[in-house]
């Protein structure tokens, strides 16, 4: 056994941890804890001990830690084949620690999306801004332990298999043989284990991750930029030959990376993947299983189901797959098919009849745009339908894959059947309403807060909080056109514009709360009883130079009066 690179190991030589340990899924008695190692080896977390399984000639280990006290805070190290590989020594962090819900105190959530690689991968003359989770991680640390975030949602494009870094593409260069042009991309499982680990291993996020328990979900850069926005899109793009090499390796890495860690330990029991690859002789590698999984999944999304529920005390977290499930057919278009969507209604459901005070629910798009681009997006998808296969049709396509109009907005369809459901849980139609209803998304490079303004008669505030990016840049051109998209002039202009094509407006309105906020940023959601607060940090730059985290948001979000503007201030 050797490398993935096929080189032999030394004997005796101590295996080596290569990511993580990540705090995956966390409940009141259990937790799970991610690795990837360079070699074979048993992996021991707090006297768990498992041993790793093989993926494309890479190790990678998940233990599942039982017997926990519900509001414990236990500190945790990671041994390979019993030498210890974490804590590193010299660590300048807090320990790691597994923190079980049920201590006193508010709940908090922190969470973004859109992190392009880590600062010391990233070219400066790219000019992006100071990376807001190493800053936030910089922060949480300085802090006492009941002041740290209780979970962090990770809201899509983890990594970008379609912007690469020069050091990826040198890497990529010298394993092909062949120089990787600046728009290169990457082509299977291999090369995506290099966007994870230029990714996840910076000091700051690596301690973070280790910490803070993380709930994940895919947006389109994780495959591909424009991933499903249309039929007309994956008709183009299946019958290229390189598409089942590069979705194999996009969910199966995700499946590896990402989606294991989101499952409790009664899901990975009932996990038919992870069974199989359990199930492996030692030293039998996953890949070819995994790959069969991946292409079943794109070719057929019912037989892998992405979405999950994070159980949190008061608050409930329903992360939905708003990109692998969609139905595309234009005269059919749907977000989520019928089957998922009728299961993301029932665990709305079942959380108002448990009594949780907040539900969130988790999807990479937003849904409440700004008012202007909502408009444009709807009307795109009726001329779309309409003119299906004509020419105004196929102008409305390439308008659509051009401009990213692939928001819930551009689903009208399944935008108002989300609504419906978020209004019966406000409306308290299934036991008493919780206090808040929140959608968590990211993608759209700026942050902003919405609320529903009507109907009326909510008992329960319905909320949109949207955080990205979390390591980017938005260009001017960008910013420029979400600031008009709240304007009220762009929205009576395109209102009119989709009016005049009988659009059918949206079945909710809304009004912006607060933004729009540029620059990297993390967002944290403050939970306590029946209150709930929304705080914006913007990273930034010190007059030393130093990074730093900017508050310039504390808005209040069940409060039944009305808010008071947002206030600024800064936090170390």
């Amino acid at each position: 056994m050797g490398h993935a690179d096929g080189m032999p190991l030394p004997e005796g030589d101590t295996p080596t941890l290569l990511i993580g340990p990540l705090l995956r899924h966390v409940d009141p008695v259990s937790a799970t804890v991610w690795v990837e190692t360079d070699r074979p080896c048993t992996v021991d977390v707090l006297g768990r001990t498992v041993r790793t399984f093989r993926a494309g000639g890479h190790h990678y280990a998940l233990v599942v830690v039982e017997g926990l006290e519900p509001g414990s805070t236990t500190p945790y190290e990671v041994r390979l084949d019993g030498a210890r590989v974490w804590p590193e020594e010299s660590s300048p962090f807090p320990a790691s620690r597994i923190r079980t819900p049920g201590r006193p105190g508010p709940f908090r959530l922190a969470f973004g999306s859109c992190r392009y690689a880590a600062p010391s991968t990233v070219d400066l003359d790219e000019g992006i801004p100071p990376d807001a989770l190493d800053a936030y991680a910089e922060r949480v640390a300085s802090l006492p332990e009941d002041r740290w975030p209780d979970a962090l949602v990770m809201l899509g494009d983890q990594v970008y298999a379609d912007e690469l870094t020069t050091a990826t593409r040198t890497w990529l260069g010298l394993r092909r043989g062949e120089p990787v042009p600046e728009d290169g991309q990457t082509r299977d499982f291999e090369e995506y284990t290099r966007l994870y680990a230029e990714s996840w291993n910076d000091p700051q996020v690596r301690w973070l991750l280790s910490t803070i328990p993380s709930s994940m979900v895919f947006d389109d850069h994780e495959m591909i930029d424009d991933w499903n926005t249309s039929a007309a899109w994956r008709r183009e793009v299946t019958t290229t030959d390189w598409w089942d090499d590069r979705i194999a390796g996009g969910l199966a890495s995700y499946w590896v990376y990402q989606h294991l860690g989101n499952l409790s330990p009664a899901e990975l029991a009932d996990n038919a993947t992870w069974q199989a690859v359990r199930a492996l002789p030692e030293g039998a590698d996953a890949e070819p299983l995994l790959r069969e999984m991946a292409l079943a999944a794109d070719r057929d999304p019912h037989t892998v189901r992405w979405s999950y529920v994070r159980h949190w005390g008061d608050a409930r977290l329903l992360m939905v797959d708003s990109r692998a499930g969609r139905v595309l057919e234009e005269q059919g278009r749907r977000m989520v098919d019928d089957l998922e969507f009728a299961w993301v209604e029932d665990q709305m459901r079942q959380a108002v009849e448990d009594g949780v005070s907040h539900l969130l629910v988790g999807t990479s798009l937003p849904w409440l745009l700004p008012h202007a681009i909502d408009s444009i997006e709807r009307w795109d998808e009726a001329l779309a339908v309409r003119h299906e296969g004509r020419l105004l049709g196929r102008a409305a396509e390439k308008l659509r894959q051009a401009a990213d109009l692939e928001h819930w907005a551009a689903f009208g369809a399944s935008f108002d059947r989300l609504g419906a459901a978020l209004l019966s849980v406000a409306r308290g139609e299934h036991g008493r309403a919780p206090a808040t209803a929140v959608v968590l998304s990211g993608d759209v490079h700026h942050a902003y807060a919405a609320e529903v303004v009507s109907p009326g008669g909510l008992s329960a505030r319905v909320h949109q909080l949207t955080v990205s990016p979390l390591h980017n840049q938005a260009p001017h051109p960008i910013r420029v056109g979400f600031r008009i998209g709240w304007s009220r002039w762009a929205r009576r202009f395109t209102g009119a514009i989709a009016r005049a094509a009988r659009v059918r407006p949206a079945s909710v309105e809304w009004a912006k709360a607060a933004g729009p906020f540029f620059g990297n940023q993390v967002g944290e959601l403050v939970l306590d009883g029946r209150e709930a607060r929304f705080v914006l940090h913007v990273s930034d730059h010190r007059p030393d130079g130093e990074e730093c985290l900017q508050q310039v948001l504390d808005l209040p979000l069940a409060d039944p009066v009305p808010t008071a503007a947002p206030t600024a201030g800064v936090t170390g």
